[in-house]
Protein backbone atom coordinates (compact mmCIF):
# COMPACT_ATOMS: atom_id res chain seq x y z
CA UNK A 1 0.00 0.00 0.00
CA UNK A 2 1.40 3.34 -0.93
CA UNK A 3 0.95 6.11 1.72
CA UNK A 4 2.48 8.57 -0.61
CA UNK A 5 0.46 8.60 -3.00
CA UNK A 6 -1.03 11.88 -5.15
CA UNK A 7 1.71 13.98 -3.16
CA UNK A 8 0.18 12.95 0.16
CA UNK A 9 1.19 11.78 3.10
CA UNK A 10 -1.90 10.00 4.22
CA UNK A 11 -0.29 8.70 7.89
CA UNK A 12 -1.10 12.50 8.92
CA UNK A 13 -4.71 11.42 8.89
CA UNK A 14 -3.25 9.68 11.95
CA UNK A 15 -2.35 12.81 13.64
CA UNK A 16 -5.33 14.35 12.98
CA UNK A 17 -7.58 11.40 14.59
CA UNK A 18 -4.42 12.11 17.31
CA UNK A 19 -5.24 15.45 17.65
CA UNK A 20 -8.83 15.82 17.55
CA UNK A 21 -8.95 13.01 20.35
CA UNK A 22 -6.80 14.99 22.74
CA UNK A 23 -8.68 17.88 22.04
CA UNK A 24 -12.30 16.49 22.88
CA UNK A 25 -10.69 15.00 26.13
CA UNK A 26 -8.86 18.40 26.69
CA UNK A 27 -12.28 20.92 26.08
CA UNK A 28 -14.01 17.60 28.13
CA UNK A 29 -12.24 18.20 31.17
CA UNK A 30 -11.88 22.41 30.95
CA UNK A 31 -16.05 21.88 30.17
CA UNK A 32 -16.27 20.22 33.37
CA UNK A 33 -13.98 21.84 35.45
CA UNK A 34 -15.57 24.84 34.25
CA UNK A 35 -18.42 23.92 35.58
CA UNK A 36 -18.28 22.13 39.02
CA UNK A 37 -16.11 25.29 40.37
CA UNK A 38 -18.70 27.35 39.95
CA UNK A 39 -20.88 24.30 42.05
CA UNK A 40 -19.63 25.10 46.23
CA UNK A 41 -19.99 21.95 48.52
CA UNK A 42 -22.71 22.15 51.39
CA UNK A 43 -19.88 21.16 53.66
CA UNK A 44 -18.08 24.20 52.80
CA UNK A 45 -14.88 22.84 53.28
CA UNK A 46 -11.94 24.23 50.85
CA UNK A 47 -9.37 21.69 48.85
CA UNK A 48 -7.22 22.28 51.67
CA UNK A 49 -9.31 21.16 53.96
CA UNK A 50 -10.66 18.46 52.20
CA UNK A 51 -7.08 17.33 51.54
CA UNK A 52 -6.06 17.62 55.07
CA UNK A 53 -9.12 15.45 56.24
CA UNK A 54 -8.05 12.75 53.76
CA UNK A 55 -4.62 12.43 54.71
CA UNK A 56 -5.19 12.30 58.59
CA UNK A 57 -7.86 10.05 58.74
CA UNK A 58 -5.46 7.63 56.32
CA UNK A 59 -2.79 8.10 58.59
CA UNK A 60 -0.71 10.57 56.33
CA UNK A 61 -0.28 13.60 59.01
CA UNK A 62 3.21 13.54 57.45
CA UNK A 63 1.80 14.46 53.97
CA UNK A 64 2.17 18.32 53.42
CA UNK A 65 -0.44 20.07 51.63
CA UNK A 66 1.09 23.40 49.33
CA UNK A 67 -0.59 25.30 46.84
CA UNK A 68 1.17 25.87 43.36
CA UNK A 69 0.57 27.80 40.35
CA UNK A 70 -1.33 27.19 37.29
CA UNK A 71 -4.67 25.92 36.66
CA UNK A 72 -5.35 22.18 36.78
CA UNK A 73 -1.84 21.67 37.96
CA UNK A 74 -2.71 19.45 40.66
CA UNK A 75 -0.71 16.87 41.87
CA UNK A 76 0.89 14.70 44.06
CA UNK A 77 5.09 14.53 44.87
CA UNK A 78 5.90 11.00 45.62
CA UNK A 79 9.95 12.04 46.16
CA UNK A 80 8.83 15.21 48.45
CA UNK A 81 5.52 13.77 50.29
CA UNK A 82 3.70 16.56 49.22
CA UNK A 83 0.14 17.31 47.71
CA UNK A 84 0.36 20.63 45.48
CA UNK A 85 -3.15 22.52 44.74
CA UNK A 86 -3.25 25.08 42.44
CA UNK A 87 -4.71 27.97 43.96
CA UNK A 88 -8.35 27.61 42.82
CA UNK A 89 -8.09 24.33 44.11
CA UNK A 90 -6.78 25.11 47.54
CA UNK A 91 -9.09 27.87 48.13
CA UNK A 92 -12.12 26.47 46.09
CA UNK A 93 -14.69 25.31 48.16
CA UNK A 94 -16.15 23.93 44.83
CA UNK A 95 -17.16 20.47 44.22
CA UNK A 96 -14.46 20.52 41.81
CA UNK A 97 -11.95 21.69 44.49
CA UNK A 98 -12.90 18.94 46.84
CA UNK A 99 -12.65 16.27 43.83
CA UNK A 100 -9.40 16.80 42.52
CA UNK A 101 -7.65 17.59 46.40
CA UNK A 102 -9.47 14.36 47.46
CA UNK A 103 -7.74 12.51 43.67
CA UNK A 104 -4.34 13.71 44.58
CA UNK A 105 -4.50 12.46 48.24
CA UNK A 106 -5.84 9.00 46.23
CA UNK A 107 -1.90 8.86 45.41
CA UNK A 108 -0.81 9.70 48.43
CA UNK A 109 -2.67 6.75 50.05
CA UNK A 110 -1.38 4.56 46.96
CA UNK A 111 2.28 5.47 47.92
CA UNK A 112 1.56 4.84 51.45
CA UNK A 113 0.42 1.24 50.10
CA UNK A 114 3.03 0.32 47.78
CA UNK A 115 0.69 0.30 44.83
CA UNK A 116 2.29 -1.32 42.70
CA UNK A 117 1.49 0.33 39.58
CA UNK A 118 2.65 3.95 40.97
CA UNK A 119 5.82 2.03 41.85
CA UNK A 120 6.10 0.92 38.35
CA UNK A 121 5.40 4.08 36.68
CA UNK A 122 7.87 6.21 39.57
CA UNK A 123 10.24 3.72 38.22
CA UNK A 124 9.93 4.85 34.36
CA UNK A 125 10.52 8.57 35.28
CA UNK A 126 13.97 8.39 34.02
CA UNK A 127 13.69 6.34 30.94
CA UNK A 128 10.15 7.81 30.04
CA UNK A 129 12.04 11.63 30.13
CA UNK A 130 15.04 10.11 28.24
CA UNK A 131 12.88 8.78 25.77
CA UNK A 132 10.16 12.20 25.31
CA UNK A 133 14.09 14.30 24.52
CA UNK A 134 15.67 12.31 21.97
CA UNK A 135 12.85 9.98 20.93
CA UNK A 136 11.13 12.08 17.91
CA UNK A 137 15.00 13.89 17.32
CA UNK A 138 16.07 10.48 16.33
CA UNK A 139 12.88 9.74 14.37
CA UNK A 140 13.97 13.38 12.10
CA UNK A 141 17.26 12.98 12.14
CA UNK A 142 16.73 9.05 10.64
CA UNK A 143 14.12 10.54 7.81
CA UNK A 144 16.31 13.56 6.59
CA UNK A 145 19.77 11.28 6.54
CA UNK A 146 18.00 7.88 5.32
CA UNK A 147 18.89 5.91 8.14
CA UNK A 148 15.58 3.85 8.41
CA UNK A 149 17.53 2.11 11.44
CA UNK A 150 17.48 5.32 13.55
CA UNK A 151 13.88 5.93 12.55
CA UNK A 152 13.34 2.29 14.35
CA UNK A 153 15.22 3.29 17.35
CA UNK A 154 13.08 6.70 17.53
CA UNK A 155 10.15 4.49 17.37
CA UNK A 156 11.69 2.46 20.31
CA UNK A 157 11.79 4.83 22.35
CA UNK A 158 8.36 6.18 21.78
CA UNK A 159 6.90 3.15 22.25
CA UNK A 160 8.88 3.29 25.90
CA UNK A 161 6.53 6.91 26.37
CA UNK A 162 3.15 5.13 25.49
CA UNK A 163 4.39 2.31 27.92
CA UNK A 164 4.38 5.02 30.52
CA UNK A 165 1.12 5.96 29.82
CA UNK A 166 -0.15 3.05 29.74
CA UNK A 167 1.31 2.40 32.91
CA UNK A 168 -0.48 5.52 34.38
CA UNK A 169 -4.01 4.59 33.48
CA UNK A 170 -4.35 1.97 36.33
CA UNK A 171 -2.65 4.60 38.59
CA UNK A 172 -4.90 7.70 37.67
CA UNK A 173 -8.40 5.47 37.57
CA UNK A 174 -7.51 4.20 41.28
CA UNK A 175 -7.37 7.47 42.64
CA UNK A 176 -10.07 8.32 41.31
CA UNK A 177 -11.99 5.93 42.99
CA UNK A 178 -10.46 5.72 46.15
CA UNK A 179 -11.38 9.63 45.85
CA UNK A 180 -14.91 8.93 45.16
CA UNK A 181 -14.78 6.53 48.23
CA UNK A 182 -12.83 9.01 50.45
CA UNK A 183 -15.36 11.99 49.69
CA UNK A 184 -18.26 9.92 50.36
CA UNK A 185 -17.04 7.90 53.69
CA UNK A 186 -15.98 11.49 55.26
CA UNK A 187 -18.89 12.54 54.39
CA UNK A 188 -16.88 15.76 52.03
CA UNK A 189 -19.57 15.65 49.40
CA UNK A 190 -23.07 14.47 50.01
CA UNK A 191 -25.32 12.67 48.03
CA UNK A 192 -26.17 15.12 45.87
CA UNK A 193 -23.30 16.30 44.71
CA UNK A 194 -21.32 12.92 44.64
CA UNK A 195 -22.70 12.50 41.05
CA UNK A 196 -20.96 15.91 39.83
CA UNK A 197 -18.03 14.89 41.90
CA UNK A 198 -17.65 11.39 39.58
CA UNK A 199 -18.25 13.11 36.52
CA UNK A 200 -15.48 15.64 37.49
CA UNK A 201 -12.98 12.78 38.19
CA UNK A 202 -14.29 10.52 34.91
CA UNK A 203 -13.50 13.45 32.88
CA UNK A 204 -9.91 13.74 34.50
CA UNK A 205 -9.27 9.93 33.82
CA UNK A 206 -10.12 10.65 30.15
CA UNK A 207 -7.29 12.73 29.29
CA UNK A 208 -5.53 9.90 30.07
CA UNK A 209 -6.97 7.49 27.85
CA UNK A 210 -6.96 10.31 24.97
CA UNK A 211 -3.05 10.44 25.90
CA UNK A 212 -2.66 7.11 25.18
CA UNK A 213 -4.90 6.83 22.43
CA UNK A 214 -2.75 9.72 20.66
CA UNK A 215 0.58 8.15 21.33
CA UNK A 216 -0.50 4.81 20.19
CA UNK A 217 -1.67 6.55 16.76
CA UNK A 218 1.31 8.53 16.13
CA UNK A 219 3.43 5.29 17.06
CA UNK A 220 1.54 3.64 14.45
CA UNK A 221 2.26 6.59 12.15
CA UNK A 222 5.70 6.30 12.72
CA UNK A 223 5.82 2.43 12.01
CA UNK A 224 3.98 2.47 8.78
CA UNK A 225 6.70 5.36 7.37
CA UNK A 226 9.45 2.90 8.48
CA UNK A 227 8.09 0.04 7.00
CA UNK A 228 7.18 1.91 3.45
CA UNK A 229 11.17 3.22 3.23
CA UNK A 230 11.99 -0.68 3.59
CA UNK A 231 9.92 -1.82 1.03
CA UNK A 232 11.20 1.10 -1.08
CA UNK A 233 14.84 0.07 -0.60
Amino acid sequence: MNYYGYGFDYTYVLVIIGFLITLIAQLYIKSSYSKYKKINTKSGLDGYEVARRILNSNGLNNIDIVETEGELSDHYDPSRKVVRLSTDVYHGKSIASSSIAAHECGHAVQDKEGYFFLRFRSAMVPFANISSKIGYIAVVIGLVAGITNLIWIGIALEMVILLFQIITLPVEINASNRAAKFLALEALVEKSEQTGSKKMLNAAALTYVASVLSTLLSVLRLVLIASNRNRRR
